[in-house]
């Protein structure tokens, strides 16, 4: 029998060695990914590590199935998030009332508002599969609202807080049969608050009374949403939708242009562009019942625009949507260009329509 070389038995060893120990990190790194997050017991003090801690969902997670206390809404009409879906619920400590003062809500401490984000497979089957992205939680603390992000995992069995914010790769089939690919971008704490801002306290947007005033189908039948919330025990003061203002569903086509241009303007940007946001200064107010013309920006030029204007004069210019700063900034994904500047990276074509059909009915 042939002598072995010693010197390859080593170096055979040594190899053999070195691919279980590979074999077995890689195996530990695996079911480290695949490992559940450590126990998390619901305590009241919040934020909470993972979206099921607070037990707004009952059944598997991914179906968004409200417990009890946890009451669906639907403004009127949705702020554009690169084409997201959106579902949203409110949760209002047991015994305790949101009530209307004025033309506003006043939400208890403890109120959550929930607002999960997610893209349909096939949009011309959008209550097929889908995948949720995030879920945005404002929390009424003691001492005022608080914004935390959640990601969601690919399995779609848990969210986990991400207040840095995250950027993940979303694939889909459009209204029209065309595949599509977003890098969508969920905010940062930070981000959420430059939004959330009026009078440099962060408030909720889509829980105004003019967003809420309208009828839901609860299945038995169609009722105003915020009676069914009075009926429910959660809201106090609600004296009838003739006594409120209320807002139209901007992707309405019977309504009037006018009327679902302001909608329109209102939701995207009012929360910026109004006189407690952060956009005060511009000149622009564009809530939905505006009706002074400089204030929406027809034939006003730009307090400090910049770059922004383009090589345009006037914010709205009558009858001209392509010599208008407005659709311009709408059409632009360039940043310092693009309005609004946060929570889309894509253009959203049917409201650059919607308000360049406006424009064009202003008379000049």
């Amino acid at each position: 029998m042939e002598k072995m070389n010693w010197k390859a038995c080593a170096l055979a060893a040594l190899a053999a060695l070195s691919l279980l120990a590979s074999c077995g990190k890689n195996e530990e790194k695996a079911q480290a990914s695949a490992s559940p997050l450590p126990e998390e017991a619901p305590d009241g003090k919040y934020p909470y590590k993972r979206l099921s801690t607070y037990g707004f969902f009952e059944g598997e997670l991914k179906a968004l199935y409200p417990a009890e206390e946890v009451v669906f809404y639907k403004p009127a009409s949705s702020l554009f998030t690169d084409y997201a879906l959106k579902s949203r619920f409110v949760s209002v400590p047991a015994g305790e009332k949101a009530s209307i003062s004025g033309q506003q809500i006043d939400f208890p401490t403890g109120t959550i508002l929930i607002k999960n984000f997610y893209y349909p497979a096939d949009f011309r089957k959008p209550e097929g599969e889908r995948r949720i992205i995030e879920t945005r939680l404002l929390i009424h603390e003691a001492d005022g609202w608080q914004a935390y992000p959640y990601l969601w995992n690919e399995e779609q069995t848990e969210a986990v807080l991400k207040v840095v914010g995250a950027e993940t790769e979303v694939k889909f089939v459009d209204a029209n049969g065309k595949d599509q690919i977003i890098n969508y971008l969920v905010p940062n704490k930070n981000q959420c608050k430059s939004c959330h801002n009026q009078s440099e306290t962060m408030a909720p947007i889509g829980v105004k009374i003019q967003h809420l005033n309208h009828a839901l189908d609860y299945g038995a039948a169609k009722e105003n949403q915020l009676a069914h919330w009075q009926e429910k025990g959660i809201l106090e003061g609600f004296e009838g939708s003739e006594a409120y203002p209320a807002m139209i569903n901007y992707e309405d086509p019977s309504q009037s242009i006018t009327d679902r241009a302001m909608a329109y303007l209102d939701i995207n940007c009012s929360h910026c562009h109004s006189a407690g946001g952060p956009a005060s200064t511009s000149g622009l107010f564009l809530t939905f019942d505006q009706s002074d013309p400089l204030k929406l920006g027809i034939n006003k030029t730009p307090v400090a625009a910049g770059k922004g204007a383009g090589s345009f004069t006037f914010d709205v210019a009558p009858g001209k949507p392509d010599e208008s700063i407005l659709t311009y900034r709408m059409r632009s994904t360039e940043v310092g260009v693009a309005m609004p500047e946060l929570g889309r990276t894509t253009i959203h074509e049917e409201g650059v329509e919607l308000i360049r059909a406006w424009i064009q009915s202003l008379p000049q």
